[in-house]
């Protein structure tokens, strides 16, 4: 039995444009002490997995073989030519092990503080899935935060997955203490999680093993991939299995899916602010804010955003609006 690293790297980080970018995603911005988001996963993870196995797109496994180098651990990379969500990639992860090997699930663009706390739990998981359980991380929440799920729990058992909530829902399980973050990082045998698909994704489990078949060098192939089906693994499996067990985790996490939370993040760090909590990211020009407070300002040599940090969320539909001018985007 192996334990793997199934690092998940498809995402492009819509909601940190324009810093985040299709063929240079958020994983891959060395915002981190000189590091990025993919490379802390990795670290991060050496000392509890015996092999590193990313899925990526094309675009992204270049990137990862690079930023892997230093990483001493067997790496094998797993190319989608077709985005297809986390099940299908999950799916591949766990075709292409042992059936009693270990998969950490983790997206590469997690920031976790507090590597003890993270073993820990990372252990506690490993021994629940060597009895053929399936489990989440739900992460112990510190403020009413709308911008994640919720897994509402009693000890180790899953009572309800909960969908991102509004303010006033947020502060109730919160106060409730029954509710964790829903971290989408997974443990569990390959085997097992493949048996769980075929109970509730047999069509999309039929298509993945159709794709593994005719693969090359572990580079799915495109025209086959396009006919499996995309939805994550959330709504696939882990709201659905009775196998489900969930870990507290109490190491510091933050999936920095907004400038919302990289601002919080950066400043934590002793980037500089205005006496009214304005930022400015990406440029050393000198720039004042009149009559404004807790913006930001982010500055790339093609693009300017000028938000409210309250307001991150809203940065994706901006994404979304400009798709049809590719080039931005890249």
């Amino acid at each position: 039995m192996k334990v793997y690293n199934i690092i998940l790297s498809g995402g492009v980080g819509s909601r940190l444009w324009p810093l985040s970018r299709k063929q240079h995603p958020k994983q891959f911005l060395k915002l981190f002490s000189g590091k990025s988001l993919f490379e802390l996963t990795a670290e991060r993870n050496q000392e509890v997995v015996d092999q590193i196995m990313v899925v990526g797109n094309t675009d992204h496994i270049e990137w990862s073989k690079m930023l892997l180098q230093d990483i001493s651990l067997p790496k094998t990379f797993i190319t989608e030519t077709v985005a297809r969500n986390t099940t299908a990639a999950i799916a591949f992860a766990a075709l292409a092990v042992d059936a009693d090997d270990v998969l950490i699930v983790t997206p590469s663009d997690h920031l976790i503080q507090n590597q003890d706390a993270y073993e820990k739990a990372i252990r506690e998981a490993i021994e629940l899935a060597k009895k053929d359980f399936l489990v989440t991380f739900g992460v112990v929440p510190s403020k009413p935060e709308t911008g994640y799920g919720y897994i509402e729990y009693q000890g180790k058992d899953v009572l309800s997955f909960r969908e991102k909530p509004n303010t006033e829902t947020a502060q109730e399980f919160l106060e409730r203490g029954t509710f964790l973050w829903n971290s989408g990082m997974f443990c569990f045998k390959a085997g097992v999680l493949l048996e769980e698909l075929k109970v509730y994704q047999s069509e999309l489990l039929d298509k993945c093993k159709a794709v593994w078949q005719i693969s090359v060098d572990q580079c799915l192939n495109a025209e086959a991939s396009e006919k499996v089906p995309s939805i994550s693994i959330d709504y696939a499996v882990m709201e659905r299995s009775k196998k489900i067990k969930v870990v507290p985790a109490h190491f510091r996490w933050n999936d920095l899916g907004s400038f919302e939370s990289l601002y919080d993040y950066l400043r934590s760090t002793g980037h500089p602010v205005d006496k009214n909590g304005n930022m400015v990211i990406g440029t050393e020009i000198f720039t004042a804010f009149v009559g404004l407070s807790n913006s930001i300002l982010v500055h790339t040599p093609d693009a300017i955003l000028i938000l409210q940090k309250e307001k991150s969320q809203d940065v994706k539909k901006i994404y979304n609006q400009l798709e049809k001018y590719q080039s931005i985007l890249r």
